[in-house]
């Protein structure tokens, strides 16, 4: 296991993908049908109630617009059929004609999507857009984040999972000010008050143990505060070593309590996109150091890793979101003559084009056409699955991301064993 999670990588990115092309479908009226289908379900149930559907549409007034929305129905009908029962996670399918440019242009595009997590919805729903929020938020941040505030007069705890802030627990120190009582020196004073404030910070310590530790799959520590208190219980062994390892940031915040977890959820977005981003540098880095050290125990560019993925070598595969590109199979249908390019996805049609326009370089016929054209990552990685390799998208928002693109071409791959 790399330090991103070994699937939900390339999972989300295939959603994401998947998301921007629906988002850019639009209808010319109410014609785009969209379907969910919870876990559990029985297919039955929902093939049931889309005739009902079908029956409702054929009210719609408008010819157009009624004739659309039940071809749509119909090839939803068609997909779902293709299932004995609801996926685990759940089903989403969108059907709809849509416009290629004039009236009467519209083509009738259907799209089934399995996603990666469970989604408890149930709907069925027509409008000029695909409806996509609840795929959309599979792709928010899910992770849970532990918070600790905590300054000389107590501590807050919470928790905060995507969005969503729990207080778990607030603490009051009892330690006295900083004004020493009269009678006492101010070395004795300040000596008393540092006692107190162990005693607090191992107390602090205990109850984060209590709060988090029971939390499966805690993905890190936000500690925040006033002032340096924060980093004197954060350095020491105040709370369980475990937890100590997950702390990833330590915050300035005004204060504790109510207001300091506002500051906090404030600069949340930044916080977990940081994680996010330091996960993928390690990773990178992890690349950088095999190449930079010479170790044979790295590679990159797309032929290099084709080729130790075909021979099983490649222990991590790591591309960036950010390629374009396509694997496109040209075959001849006269004498079976085939050959492989890469085009870029801007480049793709206009490939197409140009090979309908050929003749064959073995046969000189006019036969030419496209028996295939996959994603490139989604190639990769299938040759990665045959033989266990880990799958790594990176973004390309941080420096290293960014390296990976324009330096490596943004197909990398950390191997079993030196080549």
């Amino acid at each position: 296991m790399s330090s991103i999670d070994r699937e939900n990588s390339l999972l989300m990115y295939r959603l994401k993908r998947q998301l921007e092309e629906l988002m850019a479908k639009e209808g010319r009226g109410t014609e785009l049908v969209s379907l969910y289908v919870p876990p559990g379900r029985p297919i039955s149930e929902v093939m049931a109630n889309l005739r009902q559907e079908y029956s409702t549409s054929a009210n719609i007034k408008s010819d157009r617009t009624r004739k659309n929305v039940q071809a749509a129905i119909e090839r939803v009908m068609q997909r779902l059929k293709l299932f004995r029962e609801t996926p685990p996670t759940g089903l989403a399918i969108f059907a709809g004609a849509i416009p290629q440019g004039a009236p009467g242009s519209e083509r009738m595009e259907t799209y089934v999507v399995i996603p990666p997590e469970p989604i408890g919805i149930s709907y069925y729903g027509c409008d000029a857009h695909f409806f996509t929020a609840p795929l959309e938020e599979l792709l928010k941040e899910k992770d849970t984040y532990g918070i600790i505030l905590i300054d000389s007069s107590g501590a807050t705890y919470a928790t905060l999972k995507g969005r969503r802030l729990e207080v778990l627990q607030e603490i009051t120190s009892g330690i006295p000010g900083k004004h020493r009582a009269g009678g006492q020196s101010a070395r004795r004073f300040e000596r008393l008050r540092e006692m107190e404030l162990n005693d607090f910070f191992h107390r602090a310590g205990r109850h984060a143990n209590e709060l988090f530790l029971p939390i499966k799959d805690l993905k890190g520590i936000v500690i925040g505060g006033p002032g340096p208190t924060k980093y004197d219980f954060a350095k020491d062994d105040y709370i369980n070593y475990i937890l100590k390892e997950k702390i990833i940031t330590i915050l300035d915040t005004s204060y504790i309590g109510e207001q300091g977890l506002r500051e906090v959820m404030a600069k949340a977005s930044e916080i977990l996109r940081g994680v996010r981003h330091l996960r993928e540098r390690e990773l990178v880095q992890s690349f950088l150091f095999e190449i930079g050290h010479d170790t044979g125990l790295a590679t990159y560019g797309e032929g290099d890793v084709r080729e130790q993925l075909e021979k099983g070598s490649v222990k991590t595969l790591i591309v960036s979101e950010a390629l374009d590109l396509f694997r496109v199979v040209v075959k001849c249908i006269a004498c079976g003559y085939t050959e492989i390019h890469t085009v870029g996805k801007r480049e793709l049609e206009a490939f197409k084009e140009k090979v309908q326009a050929s003749q064959c370089p073995k046969c000189n016929a006019a036969s030419l056409s496209i028996e295939k054209s996959v994603d490139i990552i989604d190639e990769l990685a299938e040759l990665a699955d045959k033989t266990g390799a880990q799958v790594e998208v990176i973004s390309k928002e941080t420096e290293e991301g960014e390296m990976l693109l324009k330096s490596f071409g943004g197909i990398a791959a950390i191997l079993r064993y030196a080549q």
